[in-house]
């Protein structure tokens, strides 16, 4: 029916119910909140929680769109470890949530003897529009710094990517956002002219589950 606080949602269930759900995404959510639409969720009964249930899906005209943004750095370090990331084969160790600066964490750190150190930052993107994803989907300064990071690292003589995990399956570009947080944009644009690489890959996804399925092209 409708989101609020960010992280709040009302929902009808098939038995007529309205309840309030927990909604894991802290950002605008365009293009995946239209009230009206078939949503999904999860139900859990632990006793400390204060909602019984997770928005999981949101069901839009192109695309099933998963919202909980927990889920993407689970499924890019499960799929590095399995091999399915091409570009992130070869690395014998998989770390997650590496503290790299006094204030900053990076989401994945893969390490080699041969291929050395590589630092990932996994970013949940669930707008697209005409066929383009884009991210953000709303001003990110704690976006920007860990792209400074991801430089930094780069200049250290590590290697660094940016991981665009696109949560739906109606995408056949990816772009940054540079109408809603063009000093992303731009700040994405020197990171990865300093050495960033920038991988981003869509999902399939129904009410069972979710996995990475193939890479998506991109243009900065």
């Amino acid at each position: 029916m409708k989101r609020y606080k960010r992280f709040l949602a009302d929902v009808i269930l098939d038995d007529g119910r309205e309840v309030t759900a927990h909604c894991p995404n802290s950002g605008r959510m365009i293009a995946c909140s239209q009230p009206g639409r078939p949503v999904y969720l999860s139900q859990h009964d632990n006793p400390k929680r204060k909602l019984k249930y997770t928005w999981e899906l949101i069901d839009m005209p192109t695309s099933l769109v998963g919202v909980n943004t927990q889920l993407p750095n689970r499924l890019a370090a499960h799929a590095i470890a399995s091999g399915q990331v091409s570009e992130l084969t070869g690395y014998s160790d998989i770390q997650r949530e590496i503290k790299v600066g006094d204030h900053s964490r990076l989401d994945i750190r893969l390490h080699s003897s041969q291929q050395g150190t590589c630092y990932i930052e996994v970013k949940n993107c669930t707008l697209v529009e005409d066929g383009i994803a884009r991210f953000p989907d709303a001003v990110t300064a704690r976006g920007r710094k860990h792209l400074v990071e991801l430089g930094r690292l780069v200049a250290s003589g590590h290697r660094a990517v940016m991981f665009f995990l696109i949560q739906r399956m109606d995408a056949r570009l990816f772009q940054p956002a540079d109408n809603i947080d063009p000093a992303y944009g731009a700040a994405l644009r020197e990171v990865h002219a300093q050495g960033v690489e920038i991988v981003a890959y869509d999902v399939t996804i129904d009410l069972t589950s979710i996995a990475l399925n193939q890479p998506v092209k991109f243009k900065i």
